[in-house]
């Protein structure tokens, strides 16, 4: 058995993998097909945080065209969206048999428990999963900031970055033939060649607190329990 070299993670998940290939909404086999991958990592000894963001569901980037709604309201809805997309992985991790606590840092305290730092990291050291919803629970910022926060708040390894493609790139590496791959990356260079990769707030975060980002392919099979034992995978950013 390969050896775990990130003891303790937070996972960053895009809304819009649980759709699949659905316009909207949420994919059954393909939720139910990722609690697996995330349960194996439990059985290993990982400590497991996720972020997902709520993309296939709703973000304010996708709706600004509707004015009327503003941008508090608007990204109140995504802080929303993502607490439902923490509701549907919970269930999907508890019906593969993971041991597995939602908690939000946007108040919802009839679906889940609100988010406070200890008692999220308590449930990490008895080996719970903790699925983080809400974002960080205000307005103007994006679920990769989010998770940022809180694998420094949970003191975690690494934050994993499942994305649809393999590396981080110069460019679209679907529209551009020639884009350019980087497998190791620093924080700066992200910031001054402006990759696409995360938000500023993002990339800031991580570079004041010394987390690494690995940014991965999701879709390729057994991905992230590579990227957990430090195989040849995806871009490293320090």
């Amino acid at each position: 058995m390969a050896k775990i070299k990130y003891k303790r993670i937070l996972l960053k998940l895009s809304g819009e993998v649980f759709k699949g290939d659905l316009n909207y909404g949420l994919d059954g086999g393909v939720i139910l097909s990722l609690a697996k991958e995330v349960k194996k990592l439990q059985k290993k000894g990982v400590q497991v945080g996720i972020v997902i963001g709520g993309g296939n569901i709703w973000r304010f980037r996708d709706f600004k065209h509707l004015d009327f709604l503003g941008r508090i309201n608007s990204d109140t809805m995504g802080m929303m969206a993502t607490v439902m997309n923490a509701l549907a992985f919970e269930s999907a991790l508890k019906e593969v048999g993971a041991d597995v606590r939602a908690v939000s840092a946007f108040p919802c305290e009839k679906a889940m428990e609100n988010y406070v730092p200890k008692r999220a990291k308590h449930h990490l050291d008895k080996g719970k999963i903790v699925i983080f919803a809400g974002g960080t629970g205000s307005p103007f910022f994006t679920t990769d900031s989010a998770a940022a926060l809180r694998a420094l708040e949970m003191d975690c390894d690494v934050l994993l970055k499942a994305t649809k493609v393999d590396y981080v790139y110069d460019k679209d590496p679907v529209k551009y033939k020639n884009a350019k791959k980087f497998t190791k990356l620093k924080y700066q260079q992200v910031i001054e060649m402006g990759l696409g990769v995360m938000d500023l707030t993002c990339a800031s975060l991580c570079k004041g607190g010394d987390l690494p980002m690995l940014v991965f392919n999701l879709n390729t099979k057994g991905s992230i329990e590579k990227a957990v034992t430090g195989g040849k995978i995806g871009t490293i950013i320090t």
